[in-house]
């Protein structure tokens, strides 16, 4: 047993190098640890790749990498952990996260394949049969979970201009490729459906759509060799190296250098020195949407697509308040994005050496203390806003639109809702209900806020604070919401008053849910035979009869009924009580009246 070599399948490097600084002090000296993992040297790779010295165990920690890419003689035995660490694009955020999961079928038969391929040898797969048996059959296309950014910048170069319509064994989800366009329109590498003069250029680079960018706007010499240069960093960023990249990028590693060469090549630049003191601008244009400002604690950044970072809480970078971080990695366990690399950056060089990534907004808000209106012009990047100044004179419109915001913010409650307003508003209400077939408008609560431009602001004329908002005519405003007709109709069908036989107007009272209802003194309905009834005859009032010290005696939705029947006994009682008034037997004949017998 002593040439026997194992490999062992982990999800990923962190778990490798774990195991590796677990194993490296208890095992003989005759045991030889080999990681291999894509991001290890090449020499590293072939210490893991060819066999172990005479006399000596081989011990090989690999990840998925050793699955096909990569033949590893000798091995005997392989233990699988039977999980993979996968690289998935969030459309959303633009990011990529790491997942760990099981390995598909197809995986597994791979991973077994790498034990004895020359002499008889085991595999142990480190999950149930069932678990097994239930796992894919195959892994998923690398193109549905990928950032396809470069892919269709490809596809355009080619001339098709819609991905939809080529033939593909997988088609790419539409999500990732609108995630992708909206990239590429962020770089300028779009005009319409086609590549751009700069896109093409782009495309030509053969790089990354971020990095292309970043070389295409480099100007020749040192600001070429600059972009060159950052290039090759991030393109192959060291493991462990930290995130500071201008310390990377003093560090001049020979194959960073060799491959800046490549790229100046292909851009046909000869001269020029990188120099640190362009990185800002260089990045600041292909990462404008990483530009991150320090929020809260040190460490916690927000980048200007929104979304969240951070660094470790000891990481010096968190010192600076502002960073632009071209690598990041997205959490699993936290929303906010992982800062793999950064560079810091002073604000006023940046607006000073790219003003056009500045966007200007002016706002008017409601000062919640004062109740009044003040207005900002903010100046921002993505989401980020880089400074604020009081506005002197903002336009009427904006000064409208904040009141409006203000409005729907806190409520129709700020409003000057007299009962008359607030009674124009139930005669609405319930005239949808009874008279279905006129097109009355909605007046709940959030469809009047969804339409204050229609109906509030036409009258908003002057109003710049609180105060002046509740001087403002509710009830004017809402029979602003029907043209002269239906006025009419509203009026006619549901009127605000009913004149009772003495003719006195007497206000109806609407309600949300209740029939309509009319106080009235019990005398000023004599004669009136039969109860009162609006909207064309199909709603009928409910009567409250007050006595003359205006306390309800009866409350009635059939006054036929009541003068017939239920009066009897009001009129035995009240005569004793109120001698000096009228209660006629027959009171569906009798005139009605508003003065007692002395007047009558």
């Amino acid at each position: 047993m002593k040439t026997v070599r194992c490999c062992y399948f982990y999800p990923g490097v962190g778990e490798i190098q774990r195991v590796h600084e677990h194993l490296a002090s208890r095992v003989g000296s005759d045991v030889l640890l080999c990681p291999l993992y894509g991001a290890l040297s090449l020499e590293a790779q072939r210490k893991a790749i060819v066999p172990a010295p005479a006399g000596m165990r081989k011990v090989v920690l690999a990840t998925n990498i050793a699955e096909t890419s990569l033949t590893i003689e000798g091995i005997r035995l392989v233990v699988d952990s039977a999980q993979e660490r996968v690289a998935r694009f969030d459309a959303r955020t633009g990011l990529t996260r790491l997942v760990t999961q099981r390995i598909s079928q197809a995986s597994m038969t791979q991973r077994a394949g790498r034990a004895g391929r020359l002499a008889p040898g085991i595999c142990l797969h480190l999950l149930a049969k069932e678990q097994a048996e239930r796992a894919a059959a195959q892994s998923d296309p690398e193109i549905l979970h990928s950032d396809l950014s470069g892919l269709l910048m490809e596809v355009l170069q080619w001339g098709c201009h819609d991905p939809a319509s080529l033939f593909w064994l997988d088609r790419p989800p539409e999500v990732n490729l609108q995630a992708a366009r909206r990239l590429l329109l962020m770089l300028g590498a779009l005009e319409g459906e086609r590549l751009s003069a700069r896109g093409r250029k782009m495309a030509a680079m053969g790089n990354d759509p971020r990095l292309a960018a970043m070389l295409v706007n480099a100007d020749e010499g040192d600001s070429a060799a600059t972009a060159a240069m950052l290039a090759a960093i991030l393109e192959d960023p060291p493991r462990g190296g930290g995130t500071d990249l201008s310390v990377l990028f003093s560090r001049r590693q020979p194959g960073w250098q060799q491959r800046s060469q490549q790229l100046l090549k292909r851009l046909q630049v000869r001269n020029g020195e990188p120099d640190s003191a362009l990185i800002m601008p260089l990045l600041a244009r292909a990462f404008s949407d990483r530009i991150a400002r320090r929020r809260g604690q040190e460490g916690r950044y927000q980048l200007a697509n929104g979304m969240g970072a951070m660094l470790d809480a000891d990481d010096a970078l968190g010192r600076h308040e502002w960073l632009i971080a071209p690598l990041l990695l997205q959490g699993s366990a936290s929303p906010d994005a992982r800062i793999l690399l950064a560079q810091p950056l002073d604000i006023a060089s940046l607006i000073q050496a790219c003003p056009d990534l500045l966007r200007q907004s002016d706002t008017v808000e409601w000062d919640e203390a004062q109740g009044t209106l003040k207005a900002w012009r903010r100046m921002r990047i993505g989401q980020l806003t880089v400074s604020v100044q009081p506005l002197a004179k903002p336009s009427e419109e904006e000064l409208h639109q904040a009141m409006l915001n203000g409005i729907r913010d806190k409520g129709l409650s700020v409003l000057n809702w007299t009962p008359e307003a607030e009674q124009f508003r139930l005669r609405l209400h319930c005239a949808a209900k009874w008279l279905p077939e006129y097109d009355w408008p909605a007046v709940d609560e959030a469809s009047l806020l969804a339409t204050l431009e229609n109906w509030l602001l036409p009258h908003m004329t002057g109003v710049q604070s609180l105060r002046s908002l509740k001087s403002l005519n509710v009830t004017q405003a809402l029979r602003g919401l029907l043209d002269y007709a239906m006025l009419q109709r509203l009026d006619s069908e549901l009127p605000g008053h009913y004149t009772v036989p003495t003719g006195s107007r007497i206000t109806i009272r609407y309600h949300e849910d209740n029939p309509p209802a009319l106080a009235v003194r019990m005398q000023e309905m004599f004669g009136e035979a039969k109860t009162p009834t609006i909207a064309q005859g199909r709603v009928p009032l409910v009567l409250e009869l007050l006595s003359p010290a205006q306390r309800p005696l009866q409350i009635t939705r059939d006054l036929s009924a009541f003068w017939q029947g239920a009066y009897r006994e009001v009129q035995k009682e009240m005569k004793g009580r109120y001698p000096k008034h009228v209660w006629p037997d027959d009171p569906a004949n009798t005139a009605p009246t508003r003065r007692t017998k002395k007047y009558s």
